[in-house]
C-alpha cells in the first residue's frame, strides 16, 4: 500500500485549513462514545479542522473527551433532529454512528441527502446505514461520491434479505455498488471495497480482535479524515471513492496488527486501534 502524499509529508507553508474541515453527525443521549471514537480517528488521520454534531447532551462528554474537536449543537437534547447549519463549508461528511433509527432522525437524514452539496463526499455507517435499509426510497437520493460501510448483517438488511454465506455477499456487494453507483466496504474477515465501476480490492490487514465495540465508529473516522484531505488536493492528484477506502481498511486493519504485537487479540479495544494509528502511518 502506498500512501497518499498529505499523508507522508506536508508543505510547512500550510495551515489546518489546507486540511479540510470534517464534518461528523454521531451520537445520541447514552452512545457519545461513537462520537468520541470517530472523531479522535478522524483527527489522527490528519483533517486539520473537524465539527462534530451532537445532541445537546452530549456537548459536555465531547468537549471533555476531545477538545480539539468543535462542536455543532442540534435542536434536541437527545438525538440528531436536525441539520448543522452551512453545509458547504465542510469538505467531507460521515453520518451514522450511534445516531439511532428514530422517525426524526429518518428524517433529518433524508433532509442531509437532499441539502448537502453534491460535490460533498459522504461517508455513511451504521445507524446511517440501517435508516438507509427501512426507508429504501433513501437509496436512491445517494450522491455519487458515497462510501457505504456495512458489516455483514448490515449489508443484507441493504440488500433486502439475508444471505447465505460470505462469497455470496461479496457477489451481492458488487452488484448494489454500480446498482447505486456507490463504493461499498463491506467489513469482514477479508474486508471487500466494491467499486461503483464493478471493480473490487480486497483488504488483508487486521485480526480477529478488531472484532469489538466501537472498531467500525473508528474505521468511519479514518475514512472522513482521509476524505476531508483528499478533497483539499487538486483535482488531478485526487483519490478516487474507493481508493480510499481502500486505503482506509488498510490502516485500520494495520493498527490492529500493530496494537496486538504487545497484548493479546482478545484484550484489544476500539482505543487500541486509534492510539496506533500514528504509528501506522509514521
Amino acid at each position: 500500500m502506498t500512501l497518499p502524499d498529505f499523508l507522508i509529508r506536508r508543505d510547512p507553508f500550510t495551515s489546518k485549513i489546507d486540511y479540510g474541515h470534517a464534518l461528523l453527525i454521531a451520537g445520541a443521549y447514552g452512545k457519545m462514545g461513537c462520537a468520541v471514537l470517530s472523531s479522535r480517528a478522524c483527527l489522527r488521520t490528519g483533517a486539520g479542522l473537524l465539527t462534530v454534531h451532537v445532541p445537546q447532551k452530549g456537548v459536555s462528554v465531547l468537549q471533555t473527551a476531545i477538545p480539539e474537536a468543535m462542536t455543532s449543537i442540534d435542536s434536541d437534547p437527545e438525538i440528531f433532529s436536525t441539520l448543522p447549519l452551512h453545509l458547504d463549508r465542510y469538505s467531507a461528511v460521515a453520518i451514522g454512528p450511534g445516531i439511532g433509527t428514530g422517525p426524526q432522525t429518518a428524517e433529518a437524514l433524508r433532509s442531509l441527502l437532499i441539502h448537502l452539496p453534491k460535490e460533498t463526499p459522504l461517508i455513511i455507517d451504521a445507524d446511517g446505514l440501517n435508516l438507509l435499509s427501512r426507508e429504501r426510497d433513501l437509496l436512491d437520493q445517494l450522491p455519487r461520491n458515497v462510501i457505504l460501510t456495512p458489516h455483514s448483517r448490515e449489508f443484507d438488511r441493504l440488500w433486502g434479505s439475508p444471505l447465505s454465506d460470505d462469497a455470496t455477499r461479496h457477489q451481492a456487494a458488487l452488484q448494489l455498488a454500480q446498482k447505486l453507483r456507490a463504493t461499498i466496504l463491506l467489513k469482514g474477515h477479508t474486508t471487500l471495497i466494491a467499486s461503483p465501476d464493478g471493480h473490487k480490492v480486497f483488504n488483508t490487514t487486521g485480526n480477529a480482535g478488531m472484532a469489538t465495540a466501537g472498531s467500525g465508529d473508528v474505521l468511519t473516522g479514518i475514512l472522513l479524515g482521509l476524505t476531508a484531505q483528499n478533497a483539499m488536493v487538486s483535482s488531478v492528484k485526487q483519490l478516487s471513492m474507493a481508493q480510499i477506502a481502500h486505503t482506509g481498511a488498510f490502516l485500520h486493519g494495520k493498527s490492529g496488527d500493530f496494537a496486538v504485537r504487545n497484548q493479546a487479540e482478545c484484550t484489544l479495544i476500539a482505543s487500541d486501534l486509534v492510539e496506533n494509528l500514528k504509528y501506522v502511518i509514521a
